[in-house]
């Protein structure tokens, strides 16, 4: 045996420990360094120094419509707010716009806060509480969208029937509030998605999700149809957006405020910066959705794998790192798992339903890739949903590393919800 390969084979193998979010805390795992093609972290952008100052600094330079322009005196506002799946930090975003509100002469009990649930459960008393803080929920009206309780008011160019939540409808004046980052079909959040999905019928959501099977309908596009279809059958139900941008710590480091559009754009400017990463493809790719509430169930977790299946290369590996307490978060999704793996995307073709197409992303993409699944959700029900289960991310890496001939690169994406790789053109250039 050669001396320098004799010296290879007894130097000690190092590696890099690597955290990742999992649900309020974090799981480790060790990389070998000659395996450890990258991690893939956002490019931070600080956080605002006061957060009641940025926000009121975006009301009173809104770009495109401003609220004293739109807004009289005894108006009735409602203000869209997302709920307990997202992380929109409400409590900070509300009480500057509120008073803002207060300030042209709208009184406290002329506004209601409206959870966006869009097709999600409803909040309970104590989630809602916490989303708003104690003293804007105390003050202000606040309610659960109800998808039953819609009213027509058009249809899109598509064919997505555009109904509404009632009081939304019967508001003088409707705000969207809400947080922009990336989003694997609607190309990003934030915006008039506050309307549609947020607060309409199930018919709304069906159809326009329904659009998701487009090539064009990925994260980091804005000119995805979803988003399209979005802006074009609400764009009149709403003047006015408050939106935050926000890094991998959930802090504020942008917010805009203005034209639902006009002003969106502006927010996705400082996604792009921090979240669109080049990268080159590897063959075993590590993701988090970000911890809570990002990997409540199985449901959301999904997004992050969505980014991760950009840069894996075929016949390579995805170890899904997410705690998922609330198991996979939908019924539907749960009933689809159900059918035969064969019949999966021509149902979903001929006949969307909500919740199936969380299925058919998973099914299509556990025939390119190796699925492993690290969370608290029984072994069975990981399997069912196309994942092979692991006690924890090392020996999911193990696996994936040995059953692979040759040398595996390793690429790590602990906040994979948020970033979106990719080794081509920006797709909203």
């Amino acid at each position: 045996m050669k001396p320098e390969l004799l010296n290879s084979l007894k130097a000690p193998t190092t590696s890099m420990k690597i955290q990742l979010p999992y649900g309020h805390g974090s799981v480790s795992v060790d990389v070998p360094d000659r395996n450890l093609a990258g991690v893939l972290e956002p490019n931070e952008l600080p956080a605002v120094k006061d957060c009641k100052s940025a926000v009121k600094e975006a009301l009173e330079h809104p770009i495109g419509s401003s609220l004293p322009d739109i807004a009289r005196p005894g108006d009735s506002v409602a203000i869209i707010a997302n709920d307990i799946t997202r992380i929109t930090p409400t409590d900070k975003l509300l009480p500057p716009l509120i008073s803002h509100l207060n300030e042209i002469g709208i009184r406290d009990s002329d506004i209601e806060i409206v959870f966006a649930t869009g097709s999600h459960r409803k909040q309970t008393e104590d989630e809602q509480r916490r989303l708003l803080g104690n003293e804007i929920y105390d003050r202000i009206s606040c309610i659960d969208h109800d998808p039953d309780r819609c009213r027509h008011v058009g249809i899109t160019s598509r064919g997505t029937p555009i109904e509404i939540f009632a009081p939304v409808l019967d508001a003088d004046i409707v705000i969207c509030t809400g947080s922009i980052e990336f989003h694997y079909y609607a190309g990003y959040s934030g915006g008039l998605k506050s309307l549609l999905p947020g607060v309409s019928s199930l018919a709304s959501i069906r159809k326009n999700h329904a659009l998701m099977v487009h090539p064009d309908a990925v994260s980091g596009r804005i000119n995805s149809p979803v988003r399209q279809d979005i802006e074009e059958g609400t764009i009149g139900l709403s003047k006015f957006i408050l939106n935050a941008v926000l890094n991998s710590k959930n802090e504020i480091v942008a917010v805009v405020s203005g034209d639902p559009v006009e002003a969106h754009r502006a927010g996705v400017f400082y996604a792009d910066q921090m979240y669109r990463i080049r990268a080159d493809p590897a063959d075993i790719v590590i993701t988090s959705p970000g911890g809570m509430p990002k990997d409540i169930n199985l449901y959301q977790s999904q997004k992050s794998l969505e980014n991760a299946k950009n840069i894996v290369k075929d016949g390579g590996a995805i170890i899904l790192v997410a705690e998922c307490l609330e198991g996979l978060g939908n019924d539907v999704y749960e009933r689809w798992l159900d059918i035969p793996r064969g019949e999966l995307l021509h149902r979903l073709k001929s006949g969307f339903e909500l919740g199936g197409h969380k299925a058919v992303l998973t099914s299509l993409l556990a025939e390119r890739v190796d699925l492993y699944l690290v969370s608290a959700i029984p072994d069975d029900l990981a399997k069912k949903a196309y994942f092979t289960p692991a006690v924890d991310v090392q020996s999911a890496l193990d696996t994936a590393i040995s059953g692979r001939e040759g040398f595996s690169q390793v690429m790590v994406m602990p906040h994979g919800g948020l970033t979106c790789p990719t080794h081509h053109s920006p797709a909203s250039a």
